[in-house]
């Protein structure tokens, strides 16, 4: 089936051969009607778009399979010229009849829904920024100052906003973006509540927090597109998949060439890499030493996006061995373990009852913890700098070695 928003072209691959059985409805009923033609022998094949999932949900009971296929790789794999719907699907049921179609993961409804609400944190974050910016680019088209304050959008700072000379249509955009921010705050907040309660018993959530940099929506947002850790045989598949793998051209007997990072997959997962690697390269520990070496050689910017694919290793190997973060902070973690369940709507405790997160409210304790984390930064450093002055010995005694031989 080629689907698009309103119809889908249906071809059948019948004794080698394909049958073109014309168009239905992209509607719960057609797709019914359509379904219950078909028996429980066969299988449906569908790429990946939009309303590929909710295909499968009513497809699934009436047949033995559907599958949903990668777009990107059947475009690769069956390029052709001509390009109408009955050559599309026409590909797929060739595809699946040669078995080298190309298979996307389905998610179970837990991790479907949990991919929803991020992807909606998501939309909502960027409708934010983009708002702030416009604000920004009002104050900057009529030669206002920087704010002094930290944050332009709080308490102080909207102070200091209104305080602006302005054009009145410029001082009515600017507070209607305003209100438009405190909306998009509180469905900001209700998404967090829903993904922080979605996440407080996932065992998995908890084993991600434990590394440096990864707070509650990275840790529920990479689970949500990693869902079964499984289905990846290696850390390398994982690194694939959020596309922090570089690109590689060899041919003959040339040497490979290694470029940018390819950027296949998926986008959001990588980008809170990304995010976490910012906050573990300020964090003392093994993390920062490995940014600040990289950093020194290729500059800021891809030692995060080394940091973040150093993380995605380390996070397949935490959820494949079922073990937490060696270097974790467990002052730290309490912290963020208890920053989620106060997220997700749980009562604060009162009165002198210490929880978790005692130790992270002592300077002391927590000072402490700190100190044990710079001092495994510093094994890291020296393990590294002994090991580059082993190298250029290891590279002498094998010259030596092919000498005498």
């Amino acid at each position: 089936m080629d689907i698009h928003r309103t119809f889908a072209e249906v071809v059948f691959w019948d004794a080698g051969r394909l049958q073109p059985a014309g168009r239905i409805d992209m509607t719960r009923s057609g797709l019914e009607g359509f379904a219950r033609s078909l028996t429980q022998q066969d299988e449906v094949v569908i790429e990946a778009t939009g309303n590929a999932m909710a295909v499968v949900r009513v497809l699934s009971p009436y047949v033995a399979r559907v599958i949903v296929a990668n777009p990107m790789q059947v475009k690769a794999i069956a390029h052709a010229h001509v390009k109408t719907d009955k050559i599309d699907a026409g590909v797929l049921a060739s595809l699946r009849a040669a078995d080298f179609l190309p298979e996307v993961w389905l998610p179970d409804p837990e991790t479907e829904r949990m991919r929803r609400l991020v992807a909606r944190r998501d939309q909502v974050v960027r409708h934010r920024t983009r708002i702030k910016n416009e604000v920004h680019a009002i104050l900057h088209a009529h030669l206002v100052p920087p704010c002094p304050h930290a944050d332009l959008f709080g308490r102080l700072g909207r102070i200091w906003l209104g305080a602006q000379a302005l054009p009145d249509d410029e001082r009515a955009a600017i507070d209607r973006h305003l209100r438009e921010l405190d909306r998009l705050g509180e469905d900001l907040d209700g998404l967090e509540r829903e993904i922080a309660h979605a996440a407080i018993g996932n065992p998995a959530v908890r084993r991600l927090l434990t590394i440096t940099g990864v707070n509650m929506t990275v840790a529920a947002g990479l689970l949500a597109a990693i869902g079964d850790i499984s289905r990846f045989a290696d850390p390398q598949k994982l690194v694939s998949y959020v596309g922090l793998n570089p690109r590689v051209h060899q041919s003959g007997l040339g040497f490979a060439q290694y470029g940018r990072i390819s950027k296949q997959g998926r986008a959001h997962a990588r980008a809170m890499l990304v995010e976490a690697a910012w906050a573990a390269s300020k964090a003392p520990g093994p993390l920062r030493a490995f940014f600040l070496r990289i950093r020194a050689r290729r500059g800021h910017q891809i030692a995060a996006v080394a940091v973040a694919r150093k993380l995605a290793v380390l996070c397949w190997h935490l959820l494949t061995k079922n073990e937490d973060y060696h270097w974790a902070r467990p002052a730290l973690v309490a912290n963020k373990i208890r920053g989620m369940e106060l997220q997700s709507g749980q009562p604060a405790r009162k009165g002198n009852q210490r929880g978790a997160t005692y130790a992270y409210n002592v300077k002391e304790l927590r000072d402490r913890e700190v100190d044990v984390a710079r001092q495994a930064e510093r094994a890291y450093e020296q393990f590294v700098s002994q090991r580059q002055q082993r190298s250029p010995a290891k590279r002498r005694t094998g010259a030596a070695t092919e000498a005498r031989q």
